[in-house]
């Protein structure tokens, strides 16, 4: 299984060369669109998230923002057709300053779980079998550190989280593409906490 930025998720035979099995396209793509940094995968499904991140230009200047109203969304895909299982759109960000619903992080999952980072700062999980949020967590905050660092979370995007030993660790603060910056690693227990 392979996603590109091309927004278009393959599986393809490594016992056939390389022979694409099938293709399916989720997003519309482009430089910063479609699949970014990766997915995952249970006995099933792959779980996609989508990034589409989209930019508008800002009056008077040469640069421009994320839009709040482009990108992002979370998919589930059967490994074996490439068919779509369910998706989740993602949450508006509202009047929410320098928000992109783009999910461009990748996707970690454990049994009945895939994880989702987003634009937006929020971390969530969803359902394996229907795609229901069913956990989520804004990480653009202050934190009280263990080593007495200031820390803010921001955006979250590049890698996804790292789970093991009943904990889940995430980075939280990308301020590449018009990004929230911020400087925090997150650690939660199964629990949540």
């Amino acid at each position: 299984m392979a996603g590109q930025k091309s927004g278009v998720v393959h599986a393809v035979d490594p016992d056939r060369e390389g022979a694409v099995l099938w293709s399916t396209r989720i997003g519309k793509g482009g430089t910063l669109g479609g699949i970014q940094w990766g997915s995952a995968a249970d006995q099933s499904n792959i779980y996609v998230a989508l990034s589409d991140i989209g930019r508008i230009s800002l009056s008077y200047s040469t640069s421009s923002d994320a839009d709040p109203k482009s990108g992002g969304g979370m998919f589930a895909l059967r490994l074996d057709s490439g068919e779509r299982v369910w998706y989740t759109p993602p949450p508006e960000c509202g009047d929410k300053k320098r928000c992109s619903p783009a999910q461009s992080a990748a996707v970690s999952a454990i049994p009945g779980v895939a994880f989702s980072g987003s634009e937006d700062g929020h971390f969530r999980g969803y359902s394996t079998t229907n795609g229901a949020v069913i956990w989520d967590f804004d990480t653009i905050r202050s934190y009280e550190t263990v080593n007495g660092v200031p820390a803010r979370g921001g955006s979250l995007d590049g890698p996804g989280a790292a789970i093991a030993g009943g904990m889940l660790f995430v980075n939280s603060g990308y301020a590449g593409s018009g990004g929230v910056p911020g400087n925090v690693l997150l650690a939660f227990s199964v629990d949540g906490k």
